[in-house]
């Protein structure tokens, strides 16, 4: 059994000094973030931490706490600290080079899923990620659909050994394959399916994000020109020398990019199929195909 203690030294008292330092730090959720940090230092689940409030944690442990509660206060991202979050029910490592993978983005991965299941049967399918940072949306993909293979490409190389460490961790290695270019140049096609989380963010309105994303986000994965809309011209530039006749295209987009991301498309000959909300009704992914 865990030893059991009394003041300073409990899970109890460690929470509640953690979580009013962050509190005082202005930290959205310091409760939660301080049962996350907490919980990893002791290499237990939350669920287990919360039922244990009082048990005993040891000088070396606090030490490790209390510095993941400063860097925390300080504006680090709680998971930047972790090393690792958890997206479409599998876990990712992140690096310096990576975007945290965040809910929202799982709205690409319910479209592509529901476009390859649909074609079940018809062999393997061809995919590109263009932008995969940590790899999740393309490996997410792979873990559900194994006749799927998948090529990702980032210009960053922290991003691409990171991905292929996470390929190894979930196991579809064999059917994932990085590649250092910018968007799709030198890949060659046909593909099934394009995914792609570019960077859609207006270069002036970097200096307004909140300090977690400026100070620890990577800002080749951020920055997307002066409208936004760099990475959409590119992308679909590149699509149609790359797809099938039968291909797909699934972009995430920003807030209020529904429209300008459209005329993109439909320029370069596609249509939009669906524009999907996320959980919180807001449109974060278009799926286009062919006119």
């Amino acid at each position: 059994m865990p030893e059991v203690a009394s003041g300073g030294s409990t899970v109890a008292h460690l929470l509640r000094e953690g979580a009013a330092a962050l509190a005082a730090a202005h930290v959205a959720t310091p409760d939660l973030d301080a049962r996350i940090l907490l919980a990893e230092a002791l290499q237990i689940g939350t669920s287990v931490l919360l039922a244990s409030r009082e048990r005993a944690v040891d000088p070396h442990t606090r030490t490790q706490f209390n510095e993941w509660i400063d860097r925390r206060a300080a504006g680090e991202p709680v998971f930047r600290i972790v090393g690792r979050r958890d997206f479409y029910g599998h876990e990712f490592r992140l690096s310096a080079g990576t975007l945290e993978p965040r809910p929202d983005t799982e709205t690409i991965v319910d479209v592509a899923l529901e476009i390859l299941r649909a074609r079940s049967g018809e062999g393997s399918l061809r995919i590109l990620d263009i932008g995969t940072g940590s790899g999740a949306i393309a490996l997410a993909i792979l873990a559900e659909v194994p006749d799927a293979t998948a090529i990702a490409t980032d210009i960053s190389e922290d991003a691409l050994q990171t991905s292929c460490l996470n390929s190894r961790l979930l196991g579809v290695e064999d059917r994932f394959v990085a590649v250092r270019t910018e968007y799709a140049a030198g890949i060659s096609g046909p593909l099934d399916l394009l995914v792609s989380n570019p960077p859609y963010i207006p270069s002036g309105e970097i200096v307004s994000l909140s300090k977690e994303v400026q100070n620890f986000d990577p800002l080749l994965a951020l920055d997307g020109g002066a409208d936004g809309l760099d990475a959409y011209r590119a992308i679909a530039g590149a699509a149609p020398g790359l797809l099938a006749p039968h291909g797909a295209i699934v972009v995430e987009i920003g807030i209020g990019q529904e429209a300008d991301v459209t005329l993109i498309f439909e320029a370069r000959g596609f249509a939009l199929v669906e524009a999907r909300k996320d959980l919180a009704g807001i449109v974060r992914s278009l799926h286009f195909r062919w006119r």
